[in-house]
């Protein structure tokens, strides 16, 4: 029988798609059902201390991930400004599927924000943050098990929970259902996240990805003061592109800054082959697009410009710099808001170059920066002329023993002499990592310092 049902694409659903209290017309209006939340104790956040400032961070879903618990001692008010245009592994499909935005870096960083101090917090954590096996029969098969709530992962999960995740999760799986031309692979030639099938679902139930990030803030517990933004507020599919300096474009995150060649892989950003030529610009484009005629202008969530005129620093975090930092910082409004503001505002260095930035030393990155926040190879209506390296950073970290070369002289030419240098550690995945305390507790001397 299952077997069968597998064959059809169809999950052996014994229970209503749609658990109490989401019985109800999908026609009808798109509010936020909160009845099932109402019974659950969200997370709030401890008193604050004398000193708890407020951060806006420019990231992407992976590296900036390992600081994130150490930074919320210092402070939770914390801005996380996440792109929406990562085109791999279980995004990809679901992009592929369903359409809309990218979530996966949004997920990521939700689940490292949630909450972990209860036993049923950290069952919710493990439930969304869970990844189903490699092999496509074995992952669909799992799929089935949470879907129909019987798998153990539930474990744990009280049942207001429970009934509110099943309900988007059992949504997710009759979307893709209703797309009777499409077969949804529920691996992809990666590791399926749980939470990114949960954020689609809600994504497209309330056709707004706010208040999907919303609803997965307080399923997860994310104190109130955190903030998870999207760059860019769109229910819309958005595919990033590259011009290289040789004049090449590259159309896609994933094809940019680790290919796979069309083949179903695990990704390896670390040994990517190296691009033809070093990267001049990124820029969004229709999904359809191949070339600069393509070229589209989305706005910038104004959420995130309101954040940046208030908080007391700035960070442009560590990660992939040209489709992880960039694609937040080429939007207009962006850099002039940046620019305009006397904070803190400090470069966080990876501690070793990849595809995107080899060859690079740290003066390549804040002219890639200050480019991108200048629009200065973009439409020539939309850049900004006279803003300064130093009107966009003015304190680097760099990390002790990093392989990138901090080049002192060519940085103080671009008007930036604050350089500091923090405790690292060896990755055996990735090579020289922050200490996240020293990380953290150099954030917190530089703005005592402010």
């Amino acid at each position: 029988m299952v077997e069968s049902l597998l064959k059809l694409g169809n999950p052996p659903l014994s229970k209503p798609l749609l658990p109490l209290p989401f019985q109800f017309s999908l026609s009808s209006s798109r509010s936020l059902p909160m009845s099932s939340l109402n019974s659950v104790n969200v997370h709030r956040s401890p008193t604050a201390s004398s000193f708890q400032p407020s951060i806006l961070v420019f990231s992407g879903g992976t590296a900036f991930n390992g600081v994130v618990e150490e930074l919320k001692k210092l402070t939770t008010r914390v801005a996380h400004v996440l792109p929406v245009s990562d085109d791999g592994g279980s995004t990809a499909e679901i992009v592929r599927v369903l359409g809309g935005p990218a979530v996966g870096d949004i997920r990521s960083r939700c689940l490292r924000l949630s909450d972990q101090s209860t036993s049923e917090a950290l069952a919710v954590r493990n439930l969304l943050g869970y990844r189903l096996p490699l092999d496509a029969q074995e992952a669909k098969l799992e799929w089935y098990s949470i879907v129909e709530g019987e798998h153990s992962l539930w474990k744990d999960v009280s049942k207001a929970y429970r009934e509110t995740i099943r309900a988007f999760l059992a949504y997710f799986q009759n979307q893709i259902l209703r797309r009777t031309n499409e077969s949804f692979c529920f691996s992809n030639g990666s590791f399926s996240s749980i939470g990114n099938f949960f954020f689609a679902g809600a994504r497209i139930f309330f056709q707004s990805l706010d208040a999907a990030i919303f609803l997965f803030s307080r399923v997860s517990q994310i104190p109130t003061e955190s903030l998870v933004l999207p760059v860019i507020s769109t229910n819309d599919r958005l595919t990033l592109g590259c011009e290289l300096w040789d004049g090449m474009i590259i159309r896609g995150q994933n094809e940019i800054s680790h290919p796979t060649n069309g083949s179903l892989q695990l990704i390896d950003k670390e040994n990517s082959s190296t691009l033809p030529s070093r990267i001049k610009r990124v820029f969004y484009m229709s999904s359809e697009g191949s070339n600069l005629l393509h070229e589209v202008f989305p706005t910038v969530n104004p959420s995130v410009l309101e954040q940046l005129r208030n908080v007391d620093c700035i960070i442009y975090g560590m990660g992939s710099l040209f489709t992880s930092i960039c694609p937040s910082l080429v939007l207009l409004g962006v850099g002039e808001v940046i620019a305009s503001r006397s904070c803190a505002k400090v470069l966080v260095m990876n501690g070793s170059c990849d595809r995107e930035t080899s060859g690079f030393g740290a003066s390549c990155f804040v002219t890639a920066i200050t480019d991108a926040l200048n629009r200065t190879y973009g439409h020539l209506n939309n850049r900004l002329k006279n803003n300064q390296p130093s009107e966009y950073i003015n304190t680097i970290f760099v990390p002790k023993d990093g392989e990138i070369p901090v080049d002192m002289k060519s940085l103080a030419t671009l008007g930036i002499v604050h350089v500091v240098s923090v405790e690292s550690m060896k990755d055996p995945k990735v090579g020289v990592v922050y200490d996240p305390t020293s990380l953290i507790q150099a954030l917190s001397n530089l703005l005592k310092q402010k």
